[in-house]
């Protein structure tokens, strides 16, 4: 597992050390939690199973954006305009 090392001021450490021994835990617990919920608190998936999940939800959003794309749908009828040799402007709907 990979490791970094961090400071913490006194009273911070102290605090840490009181409630690791109130929860029957240890520092390393402590600190799984907090950066898993730092994590979910912004909304960036922890596992590969929550990076599924996530890439299933943005999908599922995708296709549900109701013609965000740019084509009509099917009963939806195209229009356009075409100019005659006068000049005017012939409007064709399809």
């Amino acid at each position: 597992m990979p490791g970094k090392r961090v400071q913490f001021d006194e009273e911070t450490w102290a605090a840490l050390e009181l409630l690791a021994r109130d929860t029957m835990g240890d520092f390393q617990e402590l600190a799984d939690e907090a950066f898993r919920d730092l994590l979910v608190k912004h909304g960036r998936p922890i596992g590969l199973r929550d990076q599924l999940r996530q890439s299933l939800r943005s999908g599922v959003k995708a296709e549900g954006d109701g013609g965000a794309s740019g084509t009509p749908s099917s009963g939806q009828k195209k229009s356009t305009a075409r100019t005659a040799k006068g000049g005017r402007r012939i409007k064709h709907t399809r």
